[in-house]
């Protein structure tokens, strides 16, 4: 794919401009995507939300000040912000549309050419009616709105999020984020297996006993208390990130690499994955969770699951997916594993589960690395085998090339209008009412410590 032109002549219009995520990730993207000259040749942003900020200028400068190696950028100087709420957005059209003004002056174009990008970091019980206000008030014409996950809590609230965005922009100008998208690493899942015919020919139950998805992390609750009180660890990461990339380790070829043709395959992927069940769903609260401000003393919201899946078509019809994920857990890792099937015959004896699983390992974290767990004959005298190991390391084989962290790609992305990275309708709807039996009936939500592995998950009690 080659470099995309210049975006058209744009006004960012942020939501949640003083929250932690425009801080460390959309300030730091926007400033190190215009140190590279990849954002519009004339642009502004306006910052909004319900409180006012004194110096939202230092507030930016701040943001990004380790972001771009020191590379000038004008990304505070064209900011400024503006009040609002769901009941009032009158002040903040007032202000888009003097933005647009100055843009289409510095640009020498008409102000109708100036396209609005509209970026909701917002909590979900906020995004139906901030929608609702950007409607009645004109922001989404020439608009595309971009929402952060979850789209929703459950089934219900996610098609009512999805009812009031139909309402006011088409379903090409919504941009659902799902960062993990971003990553270079998940790209090259699609590169690895359509790229390369060694690994497509082989990305079938015939030969795959299981796939592991497994995105532990360290931290605690970082001051996010009240938001995992209403979300949860499964909302949060389970019925987006995990499965978003189950989608695309398990899609069937697409027709082609469009955003059509690629999230077609990946929605098939989800039509026919199985609905979650406790049977299969292990659910975890790391101890000391509760003693958190803004977590309640009896609170049974899970900060870990671990859960088997299963994609009921031709390629992939009785392979469990193990998915595994939670807070406060001993070592932060990103990894896709495809374990493969013993050979036929085993000239050299079983050697799976009790000896040396032969594995492909995607290292999906910023660091990417692809590793194959391949079986060699131990030097000496013996014909005997032993574990050997094949590593890609991108940043060793690219040297010269500078990936894209994830928001810059998202932002990218959504300046030129390419949704191949982001969620669509129905995949959002699917995996909802795939996770929902686990949010009305959930496993028994167990206690483990900070630093551990956790309980116990499911694959691991059948194995």
């Amino acid at each position: 794919m080659t470099e995309p032109g210049t975006p058209a002549p744009h006004v960012v219009v942020l939501f949640g401009a003083n929250g932690d995520l425009a801080k460390r990730m959309i300030y730091p993207a926007l400033a190190r995507l215009g140190a590279a000259g990849r954002l519009p040749a004339a642009y502004a942003v306006v910052g909004t939300g319900r409180h006012d900020v004194d110096d939202y200028a230092g507030v930016i400068s701040e943001s990004i000040a380790d972001s771009t190696d020191g590379e000038n950028t004008d990304l505070a100087e064209r900011a400024t912000f503006q009040t609002s709420d769901a009941d009032d957005g009158a002040d903040l059209a007032k202000a888009v549309q003097e933005a647009e003004q100055k843009v289409a002056a510095e640009a020498g174009v008409d102000v109708d050419d100036v396209r609005r990008l509209v970026y909701l970091s917002v909590p979900p019980g906020s995004m139906t009616d901030i929608v609702a206000m950007l409607g009645r008030e004109g922001i989404t014409d020439r608009a595309r709105l971009v929402v952060e996950k979850p789209f929703g809590l459950d089934l219900e609230t996610s098609r009512e999020l999805d009812a009031a965005l139909k309402d006011v922009v088409h379903e090409d100008e919504v941009f659902r984020v799902d960062h993990f998208l971003g990553k270079e690493a998940v790209q090259n899942v699609l590169a690895l297996r359509f790229a390369n015919r060694l690994f497509g020919t082989l990305w079938h139950r015939d030969h795959v006993e299981s796939v592991h998805i497994d995105v532990p992390e360290t931290l605690e609750l970082e001051g996010r208390g009240s938001f995992y009180e209403t979300v949860g660890c499964l909302r949060d990461m389970v019925t987006t990130h995990l499965s978003q990339i189950l989608g695309f380790v398990a899609l069937d070829p697409p027709a082609d690499l469009t955003a059509e043709a690629v999230r077609d395959a990946k929605a098939a992927v989800f039509q026919a994955l199985r609905p979650f069940s406790k049977e299969h769903a292990v659910f975890g609260q790391f101890d000391g969770y509760r003693d958190d401000d803004d977590v309640d003393d009896d609170s049974e919201v899970e900060t870990l699951v671990a859960l088997t899946a299963y994609v009921d078509n031709e390629r992939w019809r009785d392979v469990p997916f193990h998915l595994r994920t939670g807070k406060a857990m001993a070592d932060d890792r990103r990894t896709v594993t495809v374990r493969f099937r013993e050979p036929e015959p085993a000239l050299f004896g079983s050697t799976g589960d009790g000896g040396h699983p032969h594995e492909l390992v995607l290292d999906l974290s910023d660091d990417a690395k692809v590793a194959v767990e391949v079986r060699g004959k131990r030097p000496g005298p013996e014909l005997e085998v032993a574990p050997a190991t094949l590593t890609l390391d991108y940043a060793d084989d690219f040297p010269d090339d500078d990936p894209l962290a994830a928001y810059e790609r998202i932002l990218l992305d959504v300046f030129h209008g390419d949704q191949l990275l982001f969620a669509r309708a129905d995949e959002v709807d699917r995996l909802w009412q795939v996770g929902q039996p686990l949010l009305e009936d959930p496993p028994q939500t167990q206690t483990y410590e900070p630093g551990s592995w956790g309980p116990t998950p499911p694959w691991e009690h059948t194995a």
